[in-house]
This record gives structure tokens, C-alpha cells and sequence, in this order.
């Protein structure tokens, strides 16, 4: 999981907007404004992304915005987004983890009052190099 960044083409089309992104072609959304139409490119740039991951895929090659075409009222700007947020927002419930750790170990941390489950989401993290 990264974080991207890829150009995406805009399209007013009324006070609509469309949004496509080149170099990913079954990734395109729409927004009613331009906020709206912002917010979409993000999150269907990431689920796209995202997916791909999950499917061992290599994410497309990002081309140069200076290259592309544009047609009437199109525009292009960078829309980035970040999979690794996108799976924490997405993917937040707590699941049940079975493990096995020494008993000396276990009597240990039952005694310092330790929790269990925030000692592994923090070991976890830090062996995935992965921010809260």
C-alpha cells in the first residue's frame, strides 16, 4: 500500500463535472461541483487503487500532465490519495486474534495491568512501519 498521485481530467458538463483518469481507464465519477467532483476523483482513485493492490497488481505508470489532450472545457489536476488511510477508514472494526505467548509472560502482563490488544495493534504498526 503507497500513496499516489495521478492526473485526472475534468469535464464541466453543465454545472456537472466528470472526472476520468488517463492512465487508469475504468477509473472515472462525477460530482454535481467542482468540491464534489474533487472529493469522488479521491475516493475513486483510491478504491481503484486499493484494489489492485489486493489483487497484486502493479499500479499503472502515472503520465506526464504536460502530454495530455484536452478537449473543450476540460481541465487536468493532480488527485492524489493515499491507500493505507483508505483501508484504516474503511477497515476500522476490531477482529478477534487468537495467540500464544509464554505463561511466565502472560502472568507478567496480567499483573502490570497490560492490555493486550493495544500492545499488538502498537508492535504491529511498528513492524509495518505503519503511522496511527
Amino acid at each position: 500500500m503507497a500513496k499516489y498521485v495521478y492526473p485526472a481530467i475534468f469535464a464541466k458538463e453543465g454545472e456537472q463535472y466528470s472526472v476520468r483518469f488517463p492512465d487508469i481507464p475504468n477509473c472515472m465519477t462525477q460530482g454535481e461541483n467542482m468540491r464534489d467532483a474533487f472529493e469522488n476523483a479521491e475516493d475513486a482513485l483510491c478504491l481503484v487503487l486499493y484494489h489492485m493492490e489486493q489483487r497484486g497488481e502493479t499500479a499503472p505508470a502515472v503520465s506526464d500532465p504536460i502530454g495530455l489532450t484536452l478537449s473543450k472545457n476540460e481541465f487536468i489536476s493532480l488527485v492524489d490519495c493515499d491507500t493505507i488511510e483508505y483501508e484504516k477508514f474503511y477497515k476500522s472494526r476490531s477482529i478477534k486474534k487468537t495467540l500464544t505467548i509464554p505463561e511466565w509472560l502472560n502472568d507478567m502482563a496480567i499483573r502490570e495491568n497490560v492490555n493486550f490488544s493495544n500492545v499488538l495493534q502498537k508492535a504491529l504498526m511498528e513492524q509495518l512501519s505503519v503511522n496511527k
